[in-house]
């Protein structure tokens, strides 16, 4: 049976990065997170007090970006690296959080991690998440799953994911800075987040991540017999 390329898109904190990582597992997928990518981007921007309002400084630094995964047999997860260095928790900070949208929604940005996960789809096999696989980095893939949750769902997940890291932190940041992201992805200039036109979507809302991979997971076996 032939691999394809699932591309799992959706707003931020809607699960769909859970699915990509289940969705791989099951299928013996390589799971690619463009999150994490954009993430580690704007880690590195912060940490070296880059203005990335600046395209030329941009363009400059993002020549001593190197980024790529390696998969941790120990926690059975696909960490990224950021010049050699696990970073797969500090990107999840809230201070990352909070400027990976602008940083994102930069053209050279995208261009840049863009070409790097086109890439790694070249053998397939491989189930990537974000908010413009679809449309722009795979339009051609098998599968594509447009992930999407009610927002106060959204929310209250967000909220208990960074209260374990962070118990300072209240729900009405959580709710100001997913409102934040949804406005900057959805209206960014290059490369917004929206539904390919033959995506399908999954409202999650109210599904368990058991019930969510199972349709997943019979959507996925239906498209690898047609290919």
């Amino acid at each position: 049976m032939r691999k394809i390329i699932i591309a799992v898109d959706g707003y931020s904190s809607c699960g769909k990065s859970t699915l990509a990582k289940d969705l791989a597992k099951e299928l013996s997928y390589v799971f690619i997170d463009s999150g994490a990518m954009y993430r580690a981007i704007t880690l590195y921007f912060l940490r070296e007090h880059i203005n990335w309002n600046n395209e030329e400084t941009v363009l400059e630094e993002l020549k001593n970006i190197k980024l790529y995964f390696e998969y941790d047999e120990e926690n059975n997860t696909s960490d990224i690296y950021l010049n050699d260095e696990n970073v797969e928790s500090m990107i999840r900070d809230m201070l990352v959080s909070e400027n990976v949208s602008e940083v994102a929604a930069i053209k050279a940005v995208r261009e840049f991690a863009v070409e790097q996960q086109q890439q790694m789809g070249k053998k397939k096999g491989i189930v990537m998440d974000g908010r413009d696989i679809g449309t722009t980095v795979f339009p051609y893939a098998q599968l594509k799953i447009f992930v999407t949750a009610d927002s106060a769902v959204r929310v209250e997940r967000r909220f208990k994911e960074l209260f374990e890291k962070n118990p300072h932190i209240s729900i009405e940041d959580v709710k100001n800075n997913l409102e934040m992201r949804d406005y900057i992805d959805s209206n960014r200039e290059f490369s917004p987040l929206k539904k390919a036109q033959d995506a399908i979507i999954l409202d999650n809302s109210n599904l368990t991540k058991e019930e969510q991979l199972k349709i997943a997971l019979d959507w996925a076996r239906a498209k690898k017999l047609e290919v």
